[in-house]
């Protein structure tokens, strides 16, 4: 759960410590006091996107820093160790956006990307903003809230790629049938291309092999008077040095009996002698061996000239021709698969009915999460003055498919006014609206995996026994939850288990926002001004005090 959130020079906030507990708290506060401000400054440490706006004016930057305890929660561990990160029984979230609009970020001290930010952030916190009831209107909005309330998450994500390869499949076949003509030209030169490259026979490190081959056949007689040349000098010839190097090391090897001094340059000389031996038979087995052989050099030119002359046809390097053959052949090979027109009808029909298969068990599943919802979301209604209501949950078939399936979502009321179920926006008031919204928002919160909720005055257009009611839902929902609330109703105010007033003030000429953890009398104080107004009279006072002891 979230246990600070430290803010320094956002919007209007110079700086700012909270600590959070367990339960349900609300912020309470005048409008334009800055409450929102923090619900967006935890966003921001959560990978929402932010600018320069954010840091407080004269500012060079502002920096959000948030620490929740993950002790508990095995599957943040993983998400780290997978990224890499340092894993703890605290996770520190931070966020740093510069006067200039450039944004850092770090998590548990290392340095991450935004992405990251987002992707531990769905582990941690659920955010339920003031306008969330608008988004209901919305046919995709509708469909993702059944689809994650019923976890179909994973299975929407199999038959989104299921449909894309069977528009690829599609796409293929249709291209193919277009521009057959194209294809068939491309793949007969392609043919071609490859019929002269294969006659060629040319391996891999051929080319090297025939150039040093031609090297050493054009200077032949020049290698042999050179081997014959050493041999002279060496060994053969009068004056060799071969045994006048002998006799030196014969001599001192004598020598050295009578002054062991000499044996060291014995050892030396006998080393040459044996490494010079080597030298000398190696130079005979290379002079016994070398030749003339023009014939075999005629053969090599030949061959080169072969060679450079498929080079020069396909532009390129003797060197790259065996590389050359193997990309044309792919290229054939995959224009052959290209122009397959049966297979490519086989691929595509074997695509859409995986994607159908899918998309079939996917609709089931969210036939049974559709009377589930429509009914948990009928009970809330009931408890928030909208008994004669009836919440439906409508699944619209869509014959051709598309990428979340085979139906669209639609979320219906009844009842109202006698009437009969018709579309969530051409039937809900704006009242009834937010009724329903909430409704909708509390039953998905039971449903999700995060250990933190967050209500961002999604009790707007309600109040009376209906706010009251409001309270005790997220009262009830901070018992098994960590519920933080924006709120301007006392009904749900006096609910919390703790309460912070957000003020907004002057210093210096600067306005900036502060915020007050409040005990019980402060509390009745907050309470009664969100009952009563400016003036508190003690009837307002009394009324306050006993809501917040009931």
């Amino acid at each position: 759960m979230l246990r600070q959130l430290s803010l320094r020079d956002f919007v209007i906030v110079d700086r700012l410590e909270l600590e959070f507990a367990a339960g349900f708290s609300v912020l309470t506060g005048e409008t334009g006091a800055g409450k929102s401000i923090l619900i967006d400054a935890l966003a921001l440490a959560l990978g929402e996107r932010g600018d320069a706006g954010v840091v407080r004016a004269g500012c060079d930057k502002a920096e959000i820093v948030a620490l929740f305890d993950v002790a508990e929660m095995p599957s943040v561990a993983a998400w780290l160790q997978e990224n890499d990160l340092a894993a703890d029984a605290d996770l520190m979230l931070r966020r740093v956006v510069d006067a200039n609009g450039r944004s850092r970020a770090w998590i548990n001290g290392t340095p991450a990307t935004v992405q990251q930010l987002r992707e531990v952030g769905e582990y941690l916190v659920d955010i339920h903003g003031q306008h969330a009831h608008q988004s209901l209107l919305r046919s995709d909005a509708q469909r993702q809230l059944l689809d994650s309330h019923a976890g179909l998450n994973a299975q929407v994500k199999a038959v989104g790629e299921a449909w894309r390869v069977w528009r690829a499949a599609e796409s293929a076949w249709r291209d193919a049938s277009s521009s057959a003509e194209n294809l068939l030209r491309e793949r007969e030169e392609l043919s071609w291309q490859v019929d002269e490259l294969e006659q060629l026979v040319l391996g891999d490190e051929e080319w090297s092999a025939l150039d040093a081959e031609h090297r050493r056949l054009a200077h032949a007689a020049s290698l042999i008077e050179g081997a014959q040349f050493a041999l002279a000098a060496l060994a053969e010839g009068e004056g060799a040095c071969q045994g006048t190097v002998d006799q030196v090391a014969a001599r001192l090897a004598e020598l050295s009996s009578y002054d062991p001094a000499l044996a060291a340059v014995a050892e030396v000389l006998a080393s040459i002698q044996a490494e010079l031996s080597d030298a000398v038979s190696s130079l005979r087995r290379y002079a016994d061996r070398a030749d003339l052989d023009p014939a075999r050099l005629s053969a090599v030119e030949q061959r080169m000239e072969a060679v450079l002359a498929q080079a020069r046809r396909f532009r390129t390097t003797p060197e790259s021709l065996p590389e050359l053959l193997r990309t044309t052949r792919a290229r054939l090979e995959a224009l052959s698969a290209a122009s397959d027109l049966a297979a490519l009808e086989a691929r595509l029909s074997a695509a859409e009915n995986e994607f159908r298969v899918l998309a079939s068990a996917l609709s089931a599943a969210r036939q049974d999460a559709a009377q589930a919802m429509a009914q948990a979301v009928s009970t809330s209604m009931a408890q928030l003055a909208l008994g004669s209501g009836r919440f439906e949950v409508a699944l619209l078939p869509q014959s051709a498919g598309a990428i979340y399936g085979l139906e669209q979502v639609e979320f219906r009321i009844g009842g109202l006014s006698g009437q009969e179920a018709r579309p969530l926006a051409k039937v809900a008031s704006g009242g009834e609206l937010s009724r329903i919204s909430l409704a909708i928002q509390v039953l998905t919160s039971r449903s999700a995996a995060v250990p933190t909720l967050i209500f961002d005055e999604v009790d707007v257009g309600i109040g009376g026994g209906v706010a009251e009611i409001v309270g005790r839902l997220l009262h009830e929902l901070g018992r098994e939850r960590q519920v933080l609330c924006v709120t301007h109703l006392a009904q749900v105010a006096a609910r919390a288990d703790a309460q912070w007033r957000v003020a907004k003030n002057t210093q210096a000429g600067q306005v900036l926002s502060s915020i007050q953890a409040l005990d019980f009398a402060e509390r009745v104080q907050e309470v009664a001004r969100m009952l009563g107004g400016v003036e508190l009279t003690e009837i307002t006072l009394q009324h306050a005090r006993e809501m917040l002891q009931s």
